[in-house]
């Protein structure tokens, strides 16, 4: 059954029970399913075909999306995080003709709450079938637009109720803005499939501080007000949450399953979170699979793998250890020829063990061959050396060389230099001879968003920290060419 189907069917019976909660209150099946209905009729009297919304967490959020759906228009959420750049080239990109925005910011009122701007962006083509655009900031500054069907996004949430067994959790909290496919799909489509309530408040009040901090006190006492069965999490506001409830922030006792992908994890983290009893289970997913592929299953968490592939999937290595994706599939990018029929080949490297649970080892476009001929992804030994407390972030390479080389953002300390030394020696020691760090810089400043050395969910642009880093790293390298081949201790050198 599709979700418009689903909700059509709770509201026809009567359905009475409250399916969302945000700071203006709540809504029953039936109010639900009322209001996507005046919402889609008015975008179909309005003339909209593409509608891109910019929105905070609750309903109208949700009811923006919906009445896309049921009126077929080509919805295109954009998130809070996205430049003003990068959100003119998705309006131009996607060839969008109005824009849902809070009444202040816009010309024309389409409820409480919600206003319409018209934009003239152009003809633009996009593939038969197109219900979402899914614009990610991807490891280059340009946004790219994912082509996704309704029936596709429908058959994910459906399979991510499968995979937990029959008894999906009935109160879900959305802590990712409803922008990043993650949220929308595991959270608000798999939540509205079973039946459960929605809790929807705004960003800030989460504790986000723009699209790519948190405050950690406030968002575990969000998640202990609120009381949820799941929430979805990328690794930093795993961290956050988790050093917040060290330090004593309260706790919720209702949690069933918490997800975490987006980015790698480190299995001791997992455990962390787990000793801290935290029902944590990782992921792996894609855009152009609408999001997630992968998932331990509840009660089920193996630290280290994603998980076994959701029910609808069929998931394969290619010979050069390529993950590749047989089933649902994206139907192309904006402004490209659609993809190619077959597997999709996802660019990820990956290893499948005995049990069919996934190891994800890195990106393939990321792994380099050093001098010795070893293959190397870098997230590997970028996630040890992140794992040492000391260490905030960590970019490695070495491509075609004898030595790895790193840069390395210092947790805060008045003097990080010795404290980031005996970090790497630690982090050496986890990793066989040719994958340890013989070199490394204190970088400038740390990675980030504005900065644009990091994407909107935490991942390393590499290309653009490459660039500022390249004159360092060269010089680094010559240093220790010069150095005797029996020294094995790394160099620190600050930026």
């Amino acid at each position: 059954m599709s979700l418009l189907a689903a909700l059509r069917a709770r509201a026809d019976a009567g359905a009475g029970r409250t399916v969302l909660i945000d700071s203006a209150g709540s809504l029953s099946a039936s109010e639900l399913w009322r209001d996507v209905q005046i919402h889609a009729a008015q975008l179909q009297a309005r003339g909209v075909r593409r509608l891109a919304s910019q929105l905070d967490n609750g309903r109208d959020a949700v009811l923006v999306d919906l009445a896309c759906r049921l009126a077929r228009v080509v919805h295109v959420p954009l998130p809070g995080f996205f430049t003003p750049a990068q959100r003119q080239h998705a309006l131009r990109d996607a060839g969008i003709d109005a824009l849902a925005l809070p009444p202040s910011m816009a010309a024309e009122v389409l409820g409480p709450g919600l206003g319409l701007r018209r934009i003239d962006a152009g003809a633009v083509s996009l593939p038969d079938g197109t219900a979402l655009i899914t614009y990610t900031s991807g490891s280059t500054g340009t946004p790219k637009g994912v082509c996704l069907a309704s029936e596709h996004l429908d058959a994910v949430a459906r399979a991510l109720l499968t995979a937990m067994n029959g008894a999906p959790p009935q109160r879900h909290l959305c802590l990712l803005p409803l922008a990043v496919l993650l949220e929308s799909v595991a959270g608000v489509y798999a939540g509205l499939h079973a039946g459960a309530t929605l809790l929807l408040p705004g960003l800030q009040s989460l504790g986000w501080r723009g699209g790519a901090d948190i405050d950690g006190a406030r968002l575990a006492a969000a998640i202990a007000q609120w009381q949820p069965e799941s929430l979805i999490l990328v690794p930093q506001l795993l961290g956050a949450w988790m050093d917040a409830l060290i330090q004593g922030a309260p706790r919720a006792a209702s949690l069933r399953f918490c997800a975490v992908g987006g980015a790698k994890v480190h299995p001791e983290l997992l455990l962390q979170a787990w000793d801290l009893g935290l029902p944590v289970h990782e992921g792996y997913g894609l855009s152009e699979c609408a999001s997630v592929v992968c998932l331990n299953r509840p009660g089920v968490a193996h630290p280290g793998t994603v998980g076994t592939p959701l029910p609808h999937l069929r998931l394969s290595l290619a010979a050069d250890g390529e993950i590749l994706l047989d089933g649902p599939r994206f139907l192309g990018y904006v402004g490209t020829a659609p993809p190619a029929p077959g597997p999709f080949a996802t660019g990820d490297i990956g290893e499948i063990d005995a049990e069919g649970r996934v190891r994800i080892v890195g990106r393939k476009r990321n792994l380099y061959i050093n001098a010795y001929g070893r293959n190397i992804a870098p997230e590997w030994v970028e996630c040890e050396l992140a794992q040492e407390g000391a260490i905030a972030q960590a970019f490695v390479d070495g491509e075609g060389s004898a030595w790895n080389l790193a840069v390395l953002v210092p947790s805060a300390q008045p003097d990080a230099a010795p404290a980031i030394a005996a970090a790497v020696t630690r982090a050496n020691a986890r990793l066989p001879d040719y994958a340890q760090v013989h070199a490394y810089l204190i970088a400038e400043q740390a990675f980030s968003v504005d900065s644009g050395e990091l994407t909107a969910n935490g991942r390393l642009r590499r290309s653009a920290i490459q660039a500022r880093y390249r004159p360092a790293l060269q010089a680094l390298g010559a240093q220790l060419a010069g150095r005797s081949a029996t020294s094995s201790s790394p160099t620190g050198l600050t930026a």
